[in-house]
């Protein structure tokens, strides 16, 4: 993937934004345990950066995928993972698939007001009974004249206790697991819709997770997006964008590497920097390659995905190594800064709560190899 003047020129806005906007901010709401999103989202819509390959018609910038892609990694410089996923689930989760098979009564209600900042979204699809098993999900969406009356809950849902409305996969018909599910627009505000309080977890802190409850909830059918029936297929797509995104947590990885270069150029032991180890620099160096590998495989499967081609198997890949080296790199990185690593503060530390997420959400490491498995022909052979 060949990246332009135009790509670059994105990556130092977003950076400047970052740095500005962001990351002095973020030590706050890490301990507040939510980042107020109705407010960072203005901002971000405000200068096209919630849009950037969405619909110019509903008031995205039109661009291909390389340049959401470019903002992705961008956004791994945000000092705080929780941070970076409440903006993922804005662009990369719950609005690609209403961007693509979406009404265009239903993109103008809902999808331009996520473009400009002015709405804070969630996809809602894991379940108690239903988490990497998407067939599995219970929510039932009734047919009731033009409306469809839901009942059920959602559970792990961020951004739900500040969300205007939700992309919710529920059951719509009596057929086959994968072919009875569709995708609805869900407005928060509506009777018999309640969020539970927040999830205490283990990382990304500052970004708000909570149970969604629907009892009795009435939406019209006409905020269905596509076709009744599809929700799974659209789904499955949607997953695509997401497991892509999980680009944004590149950054971080080589950032913890450079403070933890720094850090041990000053911390001595034994009369010498820790640093001047040849097991601490071939170790860090070591890492340093494995990133650099998965970034290129990153690209490809971007640059496939621009082409039209199905990345099923390639993001797949690329979500499974991501989640596995995130983990390699902050627990390695942690491990040179000895005590003061342990401590609760650390950068790295954080890290390591933060990214231990990546294996589990939008797909567990398992559901990756059992979908690698499939593409590669050896499921179910004997």
């Amino acid at each position: 993937m060949l990246f332009t003047e135009q790509h670059n020129e994105l990556r130092r806005s977003l950076q400047n934004f970052i740095v500005s906007e962001v990351n002095p901010h973020v030590e706050e709401w890490e301990k507040a345990g939510q980042t107020p999103l109705h407010e960072l989202m203005k901002k971000l819509g405000s200068l096209g950066f919630l849009g950037i390959d969405k619909p110019e018609k509903y008031g995205g910038l039109g661009l291909d995928y390389s340049y959401a892609m470019v903002a992705n990694e961008t956004l791994g410089e945000i000092d705080s993972g929780g941070v970076t996923l409440g903006i993922d689930v804005q662009t990369s989760m719950a609005t690609p698939a209403l961007a693509e098979f979406g009404s265009n009564e239903l993109c103008e209600q809902f999808l331009r007001p996520a473009i400009a900042g002015e709405s804070v979204c969630s996809i809602a699809v894991s379940e108690v009974s239903g988490g990497s098993d998407v067939a599995a999900i219970r929510t039932q969406a009734r047919t009731d004249g033009d409306d469809y009356i839901i009942n059920g809950g959602k559970m792990w849902i961020t951004n739900a206790t500040q969300a205007d409305w939700i992309c919710l996969l529920a059951n719509t018909s009596d057929e086959g697991i994968h072919h009875n599910k569709s995708l609805i627009v869900v407005p928060t505000d509506l009777p018999g819709f309640s969020v539970g309080p927040k999830l205490d977890k283990l990382g990304m802190r500052s970004s708000d997770t909570a149970q969604i409850f629907l009892d009795d909830v009435r939406v019209p059918q006409r905020y269905r997006i596509g076709e009744e029936g599809k929700g799974f297929s659209y789904q499955m797509q949607q997953f695509q964008e997401e497991r892509l995104s999980c680009i944004s947590s590149i950054r971080p990885l080589e950032i913890a590497i450079e403070r933890t270069i720094d850090y041990c150029r000053q911390r001595t032991a034994f009369g010498k920097p820790v640093l001047d180890n040849q097991v601490v620099y071939f170790r860090l160096a070591e890492l340093q390659t494995e990133i650099e590998a998965l970034r290129a495989l990153f690209y490809r499967a971007a640059q496939c995905h621009i082409d039209g081609e199905d990345v099923t198997q390639l993001a797949s890949m690329a979500k499974l190594k991501i989640g596995r080296l995130s983990r390699e790199v902050a627990d390695g990185c942690l491990q040179y800064w000895g005590g003061q690593g342990y401590m609760w503060e650390n950068p790295v530390s954080r890290l390591l709560r933060d990214v231990r997420l990546i294996s589990i959400g939008g797909g567990t490491d398992e559901i990756m190899l059992n979908i690698i498995a499939k593409g590669m022909g050896t499921l179910g052979r004997k």
